[in-house]
């Protein structure tokens, strides 16, 4: 699922080609991708686009009137752009936003669709859609400590719900506990000042150094941001280079399908746990 470093991304790379643009006509193509009724897509139509915004790990594109068109990509879902006079792949698209200047597809791999898309009116009714995690970038390392330890749950957990920290899911939350040495299972009200100062600095360090390794990949050209789980990641995916450090408490994580890291070696009698989709060994 893209996350806050490629989410962000995409905000980027959209708010460059249609902040001021007119957006010309909206295609849903598949109805289970609409779930709201009420401001009618089609009310988007003709308005110029003032804003894009990501709001967890949403992206939202405001239009004139104060229209908010919040658009989930979950774990499939990828956005396509397609300057105009440009022939499109022949790929079946779930929705179409035509601008004056070109087109901005939704597609959705597999055959689940989980990717959604809501048209609301207002900043009230857009704020509905933020979980309310805190925000890394505006947080300190007293505020992080205080979200964090509010309630007393597993580290893996805490820094995946959008209620508690905001656009961070399994990829990146499993990449800052390698950094930050600390094991997914230690509880979040048991740790020491210096640990949660550590997580803090690893959560900061990163999403900032994500976001900017992607961005430079964005070319001209490009329809599409990074996609996770690639060949790059030092814990996450498929590594041929040996992990870096092996924490007391934790080591490196392999998605199911891959092999796991060297990490292992460097525990041996350990066996491995199994967290939602990910397991550590």
């Amino acid at each position: 699922m893209p996350e806050l470093p490629d989410v962000s991304v995409y905000v980027d790379a959209i708010a460059t080609r249609v902040v001021g643009h007119r957006l010309q006509r909206v295609t849903i193509a598949n109805p289970f991708l609409l779930r709201s009724f009420e401001p009618s897509p089609q009310a988007l139509s003709g308005r110029v686009v003032r804003d894009v915004r990501r709001l967890g790990k949403r992206i939202t594109i405001g239009v004139e009137g104060e229209l908010w068109l919040v658009l989930h990509l979950m774990i499939a879902g990828r956005l396509h752009w397609y300057p105009a006079g440009n022939a499109r792949r022949r790929r079946a698209a779930l929705a179409t936003l035509d601008f004056d200047n070109g087109s901005l597809t939704l597609t959705e791999a597999g055959t689940k669709r989980r990717a959604s898309l809501h048209v609301v009116a207002g900043d009230v009714a857009l704020a509905s859609h933020d979980p309310g995690g805190l925000e890394i970038s505006a947080a300190t390392s007293a505020t992080f400590a205080a979200r964090i330890t509010a309630a007393n749950h597993t580290l893996k957990r805490a820094l995946t719900d959008p209620r508690i920290l905001s656009g961070i899911g399994n990829a990146y939350s499993d990449e800052i506990l390698h950094r930050a040495r600390l094991s997914p299972l230690a509880l979040t009200q048991l740790l020491a000042p210096d640990e949660l100062e550590r997580l803090f600095e690893a959560t900061c360090a990163v999403l900032a150094e994500w976001t900017a390794r992607l961005r430079p990949r964005r070319r001209a050209s490009s329809r599409k941001a990074s996609p996770p789980f690639a060949k790059r990641w030092p814990c996450t995916g498929v590594s041929a280079r040996p992990a870096r450090f092996a924490a007391p408490g934790c080591s490196a994580f392999a998605m199911r399908r891959t092999r796991p890291t060297t990490a292992r070696a460097a525990r041996p009698g350990v066996g491995c746990f199994r967290i939602g989709r990910s397991r550590g060994c």
